[in-house]
């Protein structure tokens, strides 16, 4: 079985106490209580959670969506995003089966990042590690104002913003994200095409997309 593995990177810093980091875990179950609703999800998609404070972690390795225990996450201490894109590389090195001649590997992974503040530690030497992994469709999320939209784009194509950083609004991302991950997995099995990631959907209100 071919796999869609699909990472999140979750900013769990101390800026994230609260409300914040209580809507991420609400979040969370969430998209895992959508995705078991979805029968091309679950044919295919498999979940990990990477959490990055001040060191970045793989808290639930890559998951099939049946056996997913939502984790207990807390926010602390400061935001290594380079960490978290590093640890990111090294998951997909490892848990992601490369296609060969002989056979079909997993699909490419697609990646959501969320933060909400600047990063700490020296990221753009892990950000060319995480090139080199190869995903196949990465979403980087600013959550409020905090954030450095430059850096984002740097990581990827595809950025979005939420206007604040509030429990209805992080909410309306991880629906988003489920719908996103529900329509890469109806494209894969429809089309069998590795491209995935170029039809997403629209963003609902309070999220914008700033750059594709």
């Amino acid at each position: 079985m071919r796999r869609l593995p699909i990472y999140l990177l979750l900013d769990t810093s101390a800026s994230m106490s609260g409300e914040p980091i209580n809507a991420v875990q609400n979040g969370l179950n969430l998209l895992i209580s959508t995705l078991r609703q979805d029968p091309y999800a679950l044919e295919t998609a498999f979940l990990s959670v990477i959490t990055f404070d001040t060191e970045a972690r793989q808290i639930v390795p890559l998951t099939e969506i049946t056996d997913f225990q939502t984790p207990d996450i807390q926010a602390r201490g400061v935001t290594a995003l380079g960490d978290a894109l590093r640890t990111a590389a090294q998951c997909i090195n490892t848990e992601v089966q490369k296609s060969s001649a002989q056979v079909k590997g997993d699909w490419k992974p697609l990646v959501f990042l969320m933060t909400d503040g600047l990063p700490t530690d020296d990221w753009k030497p892990a950000l060319q590690e995480y090139r080199v992994a190869r995903p196949g469709l990465t979403v980087c999320c600013a959550a409020g104002p905090g954030v450095d939209t430059a850096v984002l784009s740097e990581i990827s194509d595809t950025v979005v913003t939420l206007d604040t950083a509030d429990s209805s609004t992080i909410s309306a991302f991880f629906k988003w994200v489920s719908a996103s991950i529900t329509v890469s997995s109806r494209k894969i099995d429809l089309t069998k095409d590795d491209a995935i990631g170029g039809d997403l959907p629209l963003p609902p209100a309070g999220i914008s997309l700033i750059k594709t």
